[in-house]
């Protein structure tokens, strides 16, 4: 546990918000996937746990994304600049990095951000990640086309941060949004897995987060196409540390059903297991 100050606190469209602390130690040992779970108010007593989006280990500071869904994340949105919040963390178990070379990532809503840490984490590899963002709200950026990717007729923006990075990403959404994909992010996700040979294939893996309806589209897609999937799941948590057992999902072992807590054993699982 550790008190962390904000350094910064932008407001976008869609009550989403993006919060900047400082804790060297949280931007150090952060691993893509991992959450924290955070003060928001000294009038409310449960903390909410929030993935982390990026991290700064030159100068100490990690950014959270976030969407107002209730009256924690509200009291958040309230905070100003200075403000010290308590943040336990880093918690659970990351995305497991292999050695696949065209790692696929795919974020939906506020299930972005770990799919920006893994960009972060291995822009400067040998690898060449595709990533896949979809949001039925305004992002909480402002798209800009991209000069690097695939090439897709009408389907031209990416964010910013990942185009700073040099990291090929197109958006999607069903709402008609300007240079982007109107459709599914798994409707994208097939229109370029078929662009690829088999070679090319098999140096494909499948990382993903976001709303429940799309990780089992996103898992069935992965099996379709016979590729390993990582996901990190969303689910509503107390004690985040677990103690409570209030985040149990149903998980395949080797030897069979368990049921296993999303803050500690998760939230990344094979997708397999899940779904």
């Amino acid at each position: 546990m550790c008190d962390c100050q904000i350094l910064a606190h932008y407001q976008y469209d869609g009550d989403q918000f993006i919060l900047t602390l400082d804790s060297s130690e949280i931007a150090k040992s952060t691993i893509p996937g991992q959450f924290v779970h955070v003060t928001v108010s000294d009038s409310i007593p449960m903390r909410r746990p929030i993935s982390v989006m990026s991290v700064d280990i030159d100068n100490g500071t990690f950014d959270l994304l976030y969407k107002v869904v209730g009256e924690g994340t509200k009291k958040l949105s309230e905070s100003k600049i200075g403000d010290i919040l308590s943040v336990i963390g880093p918690i659970g178990n990351g995305f497991e990095l292999t050695d696949k070379k065209l790692p696929l990532l795919i974020g939906g809503g506020v299930g972005m951000p770990p799919i920006i840490a893994i960009a972060q984490k291995i822009k400067d590899t040998d690898c060449d990640p595709f990533v896949i963002l979809g949001s039925e709200v305004p992002f909480p950026f402002t798209p800009e086309h991209s000069n690097i990717g695939p090439e897709c007729d009408e389907v031209s923006h990416t964010m910013p941060l990942l185009e700073e990075w040099g990291v090929a990403c197109r958006l999607t959404s069903l709402q008609g949004f300007e240079g982007v994909y109107k459709g599914y992010v798994t409707d994208l996700a097939k229109a370029y897995l078929d662009t690829l040979s088999k070679n090319e294939l098999s140096k494909v893996e499948v990382f993903a987060c976001g709303p429940h309806p799309m990780l089992e589209a996103v898992a069935k897609l992965s099996v379709d196409y016979n590729l390993p999937c990582q996901i990190s799941l969303e689910e509503f948590m107390a004690c985040a540390v677990g103690g409570c057992a209030g985040c149990t999902v149903e998980v395949q072992t080797e030897r069979g059903s368990a049921m296993k807590r999303v803050c500690v054993d998760g939230p990344v699982f094979d997708a397999r297991s899940i779904f």
